[in-house]
C-alpha cells in the first residue's frame, strides 16, 4: 500500500519507490530506499511529515503515493 494510507506512528518497511527514473532518484536521496523503515509523523492539507532513518521529510502526497511499503 502507499505510504499515506500509513497509520500515524507505526513503523512501516519500504518495499518498493515506484515512478519515473528522476523521481525514484530524488526519493533514494531523502533517504527512501526499499528495506529503510518509515513512519508517518503527520499529515497536514493531504501533505505528510514522513521519519526516515534520523530525519523528517515533508512530502506531498503525489510523491507519498510512489512509496510502497
Amino acid at each position: 500500500m502507499p505510504i499515506y494510507m500509513a497509520n500515524l506512528g507505526e513503523e512501516y518497511l519500504i518495499k518498493k519507490v515506484g515512478g519515473l527514473e528522476e523521481t525514484k532518484h530524488h526519493l533514494k536521496n531523502l533517504g527512501f530506499v526499499p528495506g529503510a523503515q518509515v513512519s508517518v509523523v503527520a499529515v497536514m492539507n493531504g501533505n505528510l511529515i514522513v521519519q526516515v532513518k534520523d530525519a523528517r521529510v515533508a512530502i506531498s502526497k503525489e510523491l507519498a503515493g510512489k512509496i510502497i511499503i
